[in-house]
């Protein structure tokens, strides 16, 4: 599931090359997720990365997470035996 919502998300990133000659893409709806590289290859690796540690931060805080492609992602709280 989360490979999906990651994927997901990463469908509607939107790449532009700037004019240093290096790439920027980000995501919108997903609030200072952003990369930037020599290649386009580059840069998606590094936006897979920067959106995996804003998940990681979300779920670590609780945060609200945007819905992508019906996929939600939400932490269940499960009663202690």
């Amino acid at each position: 599931m989360l490979f999906e919502y990651i994927q997901g998300a990463l469908e509607s990133a939107e790449y532009k090359k700037i004019d240093d000659g290096t790439w920027f893409a980000e995501i919108s709806g997903f609030e200072g997720v952003w990369a930037n590289g020599k290649t386009v290859e580059e840069c998606r690796k590094e936006l897979v990365e920067v959106l995996e540690e804003w998940l990681i931060l979300k779920l670590r805080d609780g945060d609200p997470i945007p819905k992508v492609k019906d996929i939600e992602i939400n932490i269940k709280e499960v009663a202690a035996a």
